[in-house]
């Protein structure tokens, strides 16, 4: 009895350090749940939103222009953020009129709201030009009046980076892939 009492053990043991050590394998090296804080990303992605964030991609690839993507922002103090791709390493970065330029084009933003203009912050003025070095990137919150971003604290380097926002799993109403956007100069 003894010698079947302590085979049971062993076997849930067994188990247990087997899913914990998935468990761990796949939130240290493969997705990472995040919650969003906040409404700098309205109207496409809600405070106390859930979303998995993919850390397999940019091992691959590079970011892209629209990605959203999660980071720790300079001087959070190892808070994560959720902002939108905008600027790419070379590029150069201008805001003229509330609008956003990429290498003097209008970028065409199909999912922000025709009302919603860019204003200037303590990095990037209204008028400025600034050019994105190699390795980091300029990003921006979808609800450009009430978004820290790039415009107030500069790039964000490639190894800030935790990874890209790939699935919304909380609300189940918005339950889904979180869509590509793409650009085209206006």
């Amino acid at each position: 009895m003894l010698k079947k009492l302590s085979a049971f053990f062993l076997d849930i043991t067994e188990v247990v350090v087997f899913a914990i050590a998935i468990f761990l394998f796949v939130y240290l090296l493969i997705l990472q749940p995040h919650k969003i804080k906040g409404d700098s990303m309205l109207p496409n992605f809600l405070d106390g939103e859930y979303l998995l964030t993919d850390k397999i991609t940019y091992r691959l690839r590079k970011p892209k222009r629209g990605d959203v993507i999660v980071f720790e922002a300079p001087g959070a103090g190892g808070d994560e953020f959720i902002k939108r791709i905008i600027g790419l390493p070379g590029e150069q970065v201008s805001l003229n009129n509330g609008s956003i330029l990429i290498n003097n084009q209008r970028l065409g933003e199909s999912y922000l709201s025709e009302t919603i203009k860019s204003q200037g912050g303590n990095f990037l003025k209204e008028g400025q030009e600034i050019v994105v070095p190699n390795e980091y990137y300029f990003v921006l919150g979808d609800n450009r009046g009430a978004s820290s971003d790039s415009r107030t604290w500069g790039f964000i380097s490639k190894k800030s980076i935790s990874g890209r926002a790939w699935v919304i799993y909380w609300p189940p109403p918005k339950v889904g892939v979180v869509e590509e956007v793409t650009y085209g100069a206006n």
